[in-house]
């Protein structure tokens, strides 16, 4: 039942409780890396192993805190954490994927200050979930946020910007579909309450 029940968390965070377009975290990367869709794909997969990383780690670093009872230093040891980690993914990309680094531009490092990253630790704190369970939590929300920009990235690569009107086009159109896809992301809810 224990595996049923982080896999439960797992595709609830990737779906039901897609932390972009659920709760509507991370949205300025998703504008601006969202027209290509490889780009979106190793954003995606930064950000996927940033979050796993560091859910993983933050849920070790609250249990710790709780215990000498400094929880208030939480917020600042979770960005630690987090930036840690992203400084690693960082390197990585520069070495062995340089064309997707310089994609990825000012983007890549400003990861660290990505509100859906500290989003899903915080969330993974407020609803007392396990090592296991936090670690599940973490890629499902990492994935989650993965799938809705590569998604995003798809749907702009196919739309012909010259055939939108003008006030449209660019970060109006990237917030429309977004919100399409949020509707269909809801309708996962609405399925399984049904």
């Amino acid at each position: 039942m224990h595996e049923a029940n982080v896999l439960v968390i797992l595709l609830s965070a990737a779906f039901t409780d897609n932390i972009l377009l659920t709760r509507f975290l991370g949205v300025c990367p998703l504008a601006a890396c969202s027209r290509r869709r490889d780009t979106a794909l190793g954003l995606g997969l930064a950000v996927t192993f940033v979050t796993a990383c560091t859910a993983g780690v933050n849920s070790l670093l609250h249990a710790a805190l709780v215990r000498l009872d400094l929880v208030h230093l939480e917020y600042l040891l979770f960005i630690a954490v987090i930036a840690g980690f992203v400084q690693l993914i960082e390197m990585v990309v520069d070495r062995f994927f340089p064309r997707l680094y310089h994609a990825l531009g000012i983007f890549l490092p400003l990861i660290t200050v990505n509100c859906a990253i500290l989003g899903t630790s915080l969330f993974m704190v407020l609803e007392d979930l396990t090592l296991v369970q936090s670690l599940a939590y973490g890629v499902g929300s990492g994935a989650g946020w993965m799938l809705a920009i590569w998604l995003l990235a798809g749907l702009r690569s196919r739309i012909v910007e010259e055939d939108v009107p003008k006030p449209f086009r660019g970060l109006p159109l990237a917030l429309i579909l977004t919100g399409i896809l949020a509707m269909i992301f809801r309708s996962f809810v609405e399925m399984g309450m049904s």
